[in-house]
């Protein structure tokens, strides 16, 4: 059994995450914001975070902690010309400040652990390019920087990756999949012609938190649909 702090883990991917973790019969210390009518997964401790808070309490994290996802993200797709200089900065501080003042708090947690495992979350929008996706992607290409940067700083003792998926179908994703139209035109840019689910890109997650990835840093994964990396 190994203990776990998932940042955001009331809705989405946080969500499935906590769930397949608590599953395996981990000691899961979830954490929400907003989402305050969601479904507690029974065995999990859940506290109220504001990531955004200068200051993070996070004292209900036991001394050795073997994992972090962060998992607060946004999607805001506009035109460059209509985004305010304002809105990258709050898409910021919300993606990579708010991991940075996680990992900085947490990270010496982590030393007395038997392969600890960082997990943060980007965007298939970073590797490809694509229209009105300049904040979203802005701030997930730091993510990516930050995650490799991380790993290998804290190599050989704490391992760091990044999933980068396509959009899937979760709350946040919600009003760029409302209708079945909305839904078949989306799953069909992927070569896959299916849209992701929370559990496939938590899946991911869970892989990348345990032992079974214990020789993998730095990386930066897909579950994408194939979208990054296939053309048919």
């Amino acid at each position: 059994m190994k203990n776990y702090v998932i940042i955001g883990g009331s809705s989405g991917i946080g969500a499935a995450l906590t769930e397949i973790l608590a599953a395996q019969g981990n000691s899961i210390f979830a954490t929400y914001n907003k989402t305050e009518n969601f479904t507690a997964i029974p065995g999990v401790e859940y506290h109220h975070l504001d990531i955004l808070e200068d200051e993070l309490d996070l004292d209900f994290v036991p001394d050795n902690l073997d994992g972090i996802a962060y998992c607060p993200g946004s999607i805001n797709l506009k035109p460059f010309k209509r985004l305010k200089p304002s809105s990258f900065v709050d898409d910021f501080n919300l993606q990579v400040v708010g991991a940075i003042k996680v990992i900085q708090t947490l990270s010496d947690k982590m030393k007395n652990s038997i392969d600890p495992s960082i997990v943060f979350f980007s965007t298939v929008a970073v590797s490809m390019g694509y229209n009105f996706h300049t904040q979203v992607a802005t701030s997930k290409g730091a993510i990516e920087g930050l995650s490799k940067s991380l790993a290998a700083e804290f190599a050989p003792k704490i391992r760091v990756n990044c999933v980068a998926p396509s959009l899937t179908d979760t709350p946040l994703a919600s009003k760029l999949l409302s209708t079945e139209e909305k839904k078949q035109a989306n799953a069909n840019l992927h070569p896959l012609k299916k849209i992701g689910t929370a559990e496939d890109v938590a899946e991911m997650a869970a892989f990348l938190l345990s032992d079974k990835s214990k020789w993998m840093s730095g990386q930066v994964l897909h579950v994408d649909g194939g979208m990054s990396s296939l053309r048919v």
